[in-house]
Order: C-alpha cells, then structure tokens, then sequence
C-alpha cells in the first residue's frame, strides 16, 4: 500500500462536487443556480481542477459540456470520494449522539432466520451505516454470549439463571430421518431403540459445553456446525438428527425427509427469547434493531431511548 501521510491533495471535495454538479446539470448555468453559486466561479473551479489534475475532463460544445474519456473514468471516482467523505461526517454525527458504530447479535441456531433477515431488512434503512455481526451460537454458547456480554442483542432458547427475555416464538424440534433409513417403515419408534442409533448432532458453540442439556442420548455420534451440514447427512441415510420444523418442512413435504413417530411424542418444544446481556449500555442502533425484531413477531416496541 503506498504511503500518503506526507502527500498534499492536488483537488478539494468542493471542486470534484462542482464537476460532479455541472455534468448532472448539463452544463455550468443550471449547476450554479443548484449549488448558489456563479457561474464564473463553477469555470474558474473546474478549470482549476484539470490543470491540477493535468488532464482534459470537460469540453464544451455549443452551450453544453461533456466528458472526455478520461473524466468519465474520474468522474466516476470522485463519485465515490464525496459519498465517503459524506458517509465519514455522518459516522461522526452519529458516535456523537451515542450511535453504535457495530452491533453484535448472538442468535440461537433454531430461530426462524426468516424473520430475523425480515427484521434486518426492515432496519438497514435506519441502520445509518452501523455494521451488523450476526453469529449463530449453540445452547451453551448462547448462554456465554449473555453472561459475559459478548453481543448487544441475544436470542436464546435457554435462558441462563437469573436472566428474563422477551418470549418471542415456539420452535417444534423433530427427529428426522431419510426414507432410506431402516426406521423409516416403522409406525412407532422407542426412544431406547433411537438412542441404539447414529445421532447427528449440532456443535455447542460454548467452550464448556453443557451435555446435559438438548437430547444427547446416543452413544454414536457425527457432529457438525449446523442444521445445513446435518441434512446433508441424514439425507444420505446416515443417523437421525433434530431439525426445527420450520427449517425441515418443505423437505418433510416432498418426502426428502421423514419424521420419526416417537412413542414418548412426535417432537420437542423450545422457546427463545430476546435478551439484551447489558441493559446499560444498550446504544440506540441495538435498540432499533430490537424494534425491527418485536414487529417480526408483533410485540410492542421497546421503552429503550434511542
């Protein structure tokens, strides 16, 4: 990367956005009555512009001014110059009033993504240029995420002792498997005949994972990183897994999938629910986006200032 601390900028941002205007008008007469400015004043600039550039940009024809090939391609930079340079006013503006300049959410892998990229949508038109991390976490690391406030916003299946959320949906966990599978013909099966089977587990996300939680009843395990991963497996024939029944339920509906018939239940139920780890410190992009989620799932907005 070439160093330019001790380089001195031939051009100002004013002058690019003169040539900038004066293309958009059409020519120097509309451009100054948009910028209230002379009309000498705009031709001194650009004519100042090209010679410090020492290249040709503009050519008048007639009462009109056109770009030669070499200020189309300049033209097209400096676009890019002024946005930045208006992006970096507004990204102080807003650290001023509080305005985080990232905001890091942890969500548990079994929530809808569906509504959390409908809540995102409907937030990047706020979102006044703040840098969204999501991360998917695994039970145990979800709840890392909120006892060491590592995100502004968690959502989360289990709630850690002490914490309370926002109930945001039910999540139906099946136990799936192919129809290829030997148990696929079977009208019921026993859980002590299921745990005798290969399970395809979701990795916990946490460093100390907590076993007990979740159904790791089979001895014979494949782990892996995700729901994506798991399907491939069992769509192979290879073990049974469980999958939220909104993530599986187009593949249950063309038979790519099967769920197996339990004869203590057909599934299992968790909640999640929407934390914030450090009510405090919550900044008022977080408490947007938050907004943005609770609409997904029509619930109130937030009391949390913005």
């Amino acid at each position: 990367m070439t160093d330019t601390t001790n380089k001195r900028l031939k051009a100002t941002l004013e002058q690019w956005r003169i040539l900038q205007a004066v293309v958009d008008c059409g020519g120097y007469s509309k451009a100054a009555d948009t910028l209230n400015k002379s009309q000498s004043s705009l031709n001194h600039a650009v004519s100042k512009l090209q010679h410090q550039m020492g290249v040709a940009l503009l050519e008048v024809k007639g009462r009109k001014a056109y770009l030669t090939k070499a200020g189309e391609v300049m033209l097209r930079r400096s676009r890019l110059l002024t946005q930045s340079a208006f992006e970096l006013e507004q990204l102080a503006d807003n650290l001023s009033q509080g305005w985080e300049p990232e905001i890091r959410v942890y969500a548990e892998i079994i929530y809808p993504r569906a509504q959390l990229y409908a809540a995102l949508r409907a937030f990047l038109p706020q979102s006044r240029g703040s840098r969204i991390t999501l991360i998917d976490s695994v039970i145990t690391g979800t709840s890392d995420a909120i006892i060491n406030k590592q995100a502004d916003i968690v959502i989360a299946g289990l709630l850690p002792k002490g914490y309370i959320g926002q109930p945001l949906t039910h999540v139906d966990l099946l136990p799936c498997i192919s129809p290829n599978h030997p148990l696929s013909q079977a009208k019921v099966v026993d859980t002590q005949e299921l745990m005798q089977d290969l399970q395809v587990v979701i990795k916990d996300t946490s460093q100390r994972p907590d076993e007990t939680l979740g159904w790791l009843k089979s001895e014979q395990r494949i782990t892996v990183s995700n729901f994506h991963e798991a399907l491939a497996l069992v769509s192979q024939g290879i073990g049974f897994a469980w999958f939220p029944d909104h993530f599986v339920k187009q593949h249950l509906a063309r038979n790519e999938l099967v769920a197996l018939p339990l004869k203590q239940g057909t599934n299992r139920t968790s909640a999640t629910h929407l934390v914030i780890p450090d009510e405090t410190r919550i900044g008022p992009g977080a408490s947007t986006f938050v907004d943005c989620l609770f609409a997904e799932h029509g619930i109130t907005p937030t009391n949390t200032s913005k």
